[in-house]
């Protein structure tokens, strides 16, 4: 099986046991990004999730893509307070290219000020 792995510098170094990406076959995969690190870090679920957005997009531009080729993103949010702010910011980013979503609540992620985490599935 023939798996690419990739860093992208832009993104930060990473501090774990994983890479921003994986390519197997026409499909990328990501790791789950977060504002952490970002001035969006301490902002709320939507400036939170554009910066996410904007990750996405980094890596898509650097594979030759766009996110019009989500394919599927899964959420995880510690509070759904906000739901219907951040449902309005994701229809402006997806536009006509809605990807299949899951979205789960959780307890907390890593670090206390992120209220958002993003994986998504690209085809290339």
């Amino acid at each position: 099986m023939n798996v690419q792995r990739i860093n992208y510098a832009e993104l930060g170094e990473i501090a774990g046991p994983y890479v921003h990406a994986s390519i197997h076959k026409h499909t990328l995969y990501t790791s789950g990004l977060t504002a952490f690190g970002t001035q969006a870090q301490t902002g709320n679920i939507c400036e939170q999730a554009s910066v996410i957005f904007s990750q996405l997009s980094l890596i898509a531009t650097r594979q030759n893509i766009t996110l019009a080729t989500l394919i599927k993103v899964t959420i995880f949010v510690t509070d759904l307070s906000d739901i219907g702010l951040l449902r309005q910011t994701l229809f402006n980013i997806y536009g006509d290219h809605l990807p299949a979503s899951s979205l789960i609540k959780v307890d907390a992620l890593f670090c206390d000020d992120l209220k958002i985490e993003v994986e998504a599935i690209l085809g290339l």
